[in-house]
């Protein structure tokens, strides 16, 4: 009980009311910016989505069909536009014979 009552007595506001108010305060601006921080980072919602199984699922299945859709669709394009580009160097005398061959090839086998 000595041990508790002399760890109290260090703390004591009558002793050092200058310290504890400038503490206090300095504390609770820190807890202001740590409270709009969590605002901000929408800290409910990221935990909501990952306590509750269903929408982790929901959630990870559309992200993954929406990947999936976005990298075919994107190889789509290159490749589209790199077909268009070589086709254009056909006319060339050394890369144009090369890709003459290639097309003949692809024509060959599709």
């Amino acid at each position: 009980m000595g041990e508790a009552d002399s760890r109290t007595k260090a703390y004591e506001v009558d002793e050092h009311p200058f310290e504890l108010r400038h503490e206090v305060k300095r504390l609770n601006a820190r807890l202001d910016k740590i409270a709009e921080s969590l605002e901000k980072s929408e800290f409910k919602d990221i935990l909501e989505n990952y306590t509750d199984p269903k929408k982790r699922i929901i959630t990870n299945l559309m992200a993954g069909i929406s990947r999936g859709l976005g990298l075919s669709l994107g190889t789509f394009v290159i490749l589209g536009l790199l077909g268009y580009i070589l086709s254009l160097f056909l006319n060339v005398p050394v890369i144009g014979e090369y890709l003459g061959e290639i097309k003949k090839y692809i024509d060959a086998n599709s």
